[in-house]
């Protein structure tokens, strides 16, 4: 049998008051936290073109977007 490729899937990381935290995307993130407490808007930030070497780094916090890898749904096998 082949073994089945690994997923890549986007995440949003935010690093606030020296704590991590990790979303699907940049909506959710924003939502969560709002711009007073981020310090920066949505719009702001989907303009900003943040990506794996453009991080976001504010006043308040940092935002990095990047790649996450996972094993394929239903996979069963252990490598």
């Amino acid at each position: 049998m082949l073994a089945k490729k690994k997923q890549e899937r986007a995440i949003v990381h935010l690093e606030l008051n020296s704590k991590h935290y990790y979303y699907g995307n940049l909506k959710a993130l924003c939502d969560s936290w709002g711009k007073e407490k981020l310090g920066v808007s949505y719009n702001y930030l989907r303009n900003y073109g943040l990506n794996e070497n453009k991080p976001y780094v504010g006043k308040d916090c940092c935002i990095r977007k990047g790649i996450i890898v996972t094993s394929p749904r239903g996979s069963k096998e252990s490598e």
